[in-house]
């Protein structure tokens, strides 16, 4: 028989000789949670973590990605399997008593056997908790103003599905607690079309798919926080934590939050992903999550004049070069230094809002075509403005104080806008391959123009992403502008990185001399700060480096035994070599 057949004949036995009671449909629902754990680790998504030598389970990448060769945890193990799966839940159940009985030290209760006393002890009246399962757009069940907190962790925007992903769990668990518990198991699959994400599938028949969904997204988010505040207390206060790279998605979330009558008060960034997580792994995404706090805004603000943008986005570059040192200093950098200064962006702009442009905007590129304007003509005015202006006024004030923190030559001057495209890339997103909206908004911050001056310069697009160009892949494509840096300088430090690579590192120092750089405050200024975003090769870190990665490891070997040989009175030692240096000594 198998797990369900067996979990199945003990339910209707318990129910045939009525000893279902309110303590056996929760064990029989723990149970049926501890089948879907060992579930989760016996697919043919699960894979072999070859590092820690364990099972990984089935959605560490967030989707349905099967797998040519992959694993399962043996059920009938002493110790793993079941016993595995059944202790996971247990602990789970421990860590909640704690938190309702703290009278009862439920871990001794549990290595003696004496479970019943969780439902003894008539002197300890634990506190009223009620748990219910619904839409949080309509709680009814609440009344007005009187919660005093709400935290929530909202759905990221594109970046999960989640519906779509329960639908593994929930056909099994139908089976299982679906008897013990019918009434959350009324639907054949998962509701996908009321979840609150940024889903362009559900808009697949219809023109501008993305931004039908990002809109769909918006409107049930600000229905959500519209509700919150009904139930919140005047002074009540609302914690939420989000994640995305795409300014889009926080434009719609906050956009939301603010329409429904909140402020943003404070905002803290905290780092929530594990480094081997497969779904951040190699790429260019997020380690970060914001902590936004929220109140209800103040009826006396909401019925103020409206304030123009222009007066407000300095008060928002400042707020954002206040806290974006005590960021670094804490450790945080690349894609979670830019977004962790949305943050003080965000609450600045917030205690502002609603805000007009004194001057129209320029129209945005996407509704320049036909079909777009058709679709979006009404919704466009040169005048509004959004959270998003906030945001790409936090990215400038970083991109400032980033090149300021890179360039740190002894002779200060400025990076071309080209070089600084290309040196703010790889120092944000530390990977050769990120989105093509973000390529676009760091370009807008850099003042270059994607399209004309980087796509097919330094980079190329590859449907909707953007893969940077190591030297040689530049050389190979006939991109390399002129060697004495008149187009960017960038062009003259890649020349000199391919020649030390395909010939000699005398061969390079000549080729600079030639070209009247080699002793241009410029080009040092922009070694500098290659060699302080470029991965680190082989040659230095004795890490083999794979694909693009090892080709712009390769870039920084040469450059970095260029500047020992020919600069190293005018470039510093590269700061991210220091750690290197440091762990080989260690």
């Amino acid at each position: 028989m198998t797990a369900v057949e067996v979990y199945r004949e003990l339910l209707l036995e318990a129910e045939q000789t009525a000893r279902l009671t309110d303590v056996g449909r929760a064990a029989f629902g723990y149970l049926a949670l501890s089948l879907d754990k060992l579930r989760d680790y016996n697919s043919r998504m699960t894979r072999w973590h070859v590092q820690r030598e364990v099972v990984v389970n089935t959605f560490d990448s967030h989707n349905f990605a099967h797998r040519w060769s992959y694993s399962e945890m043996a059920p009938l193990v002493e110790g793993l399997g079941y016993d595995w799966a059944i202790d996971q839940t247990a602990k789970c159940i421990e860590e909640l008593v704690d938190l309702t009985r703290p009278d009862i030290d439920v871990r001794l209760a549990r290595k003696q056997d004496v479970g019943a006393s969780l439902f003894a002890g008539a002197s300890f009246i634990p506190s009223t908790v009620s748990v219910s399962c619904r839409s949080a757009d309509s709680l009814t069940q609440i009344s007005d103003a009187s919660v005093d907190a709400v935290v929530m962790d909202p759905p990221y925007y594109d970046n999960v599905m989640y519906a779509e992903l329960s639908d593994f769990f929930y056909v099994w668990l139908k089976r299982t607690a679906g008897p013990v518990f019918p009434e959350l198991f009324t639907r054949t699959l998962t509701d996908k079309e009321n979840e609150a994400v940024a889903n362009a599938a559900k808009f697949r028949l219809e023109e501008g798919a993305r931004g039908r969904a990002a809109r769909d997204y918006q409107e049930r988010m600000a229905a959500i926080f519209a509700e919150c505040r009904r139930v919140l207390r005047a002074n009540g206060v609302m914690t939420l934590m989000f994640t995305h790279k795409a300014t889009g998605a926080w434009d719609a979330l906050t956009t939301g939050l603010m329409e429904a009558g909140f402020t943003i008060t404070a905002s803290w960034p905290i780092n929530t992903e594990a480094e081997g997580s497969l779904h951040i792994k190699d790429k260019s995404a997020a380690n970060s999550t914001i902590f936004l706090v929220c109140r209800p805004r103040p009826v006396a603000l909401t019925s103020d004049a409206v304030q123009y943008w222009e007066d407000v986005e300095p008060q928002v570059a400042r707020a954002v070069r206040k806290r974006v040192g005590e960021f670094q200093e804490a450790g945080i950098g690349g894609v979670d230094l830019y977004l962790a200064s949305f943050g003080p962006a965000l609450e600045e702009f917030s205690k502002h809002w609603p805000l007009r442009r004194g001057t129209p905007a320029e129209k945005p590129r996407a509704l320049r075509n036909k079909k777009q304007q058709e679709l979006f003509a009404e919704t466009w005015d040169p005048y509004a403005v959004s959270p998003e202006d906030a945001l790409n006024a936090a990215r400038r004030e970083v991109k400032r104080w980033r090149l300021e923190q890179l360039t740190h030559a002894k002779t200060k001057v400025e990076l071309d806008p080209l070089t600084s495209w290309f040196v703010l890339a790889w120092d944000a997103f530390r990977a050769p391959v990120f989105p093509y909206d973000e390529a676009l908004r760091l370009a807008r911050a850099v003042g270059v123009d994607l399209d004309l001056e980087v796509i097919g310069r330094v980079a190329e697009k590859k449907g909707s992403d953007v893969r940077i160009w190591d030297s040689g892949t530049r050389a190979a494509k006939h991109a390399l502008g002129p060697a004495d840096g008149s187009r960017a300088m960038l062009d003259a430090v890649h020349h000199a990185a391919h020649f030390a690579r395909t010939r000699t590192l005398d061969a390079a120092r000549e080729l600079l001399v030639n070209a009247g750089v080699s002793n241009d405050p410029q080009f040092f200024a922009t070694l500098e700060a290659v060699l302080e975003v470029l991965p680190v090769g082989k040659a230095f870190s004795q890490v083999e480096l794979d694909g693009d990665l090892g080709a712009s490891g390769s870039d920084f070997d040469v450059l970095e035994n260029l500047r020992r040989l020919a600069f190293s009175a005018q470039v510093d030692f590269p700061k991210q070599l220091e750690m290197w240096v440091e762990a080989a000594g260690a």
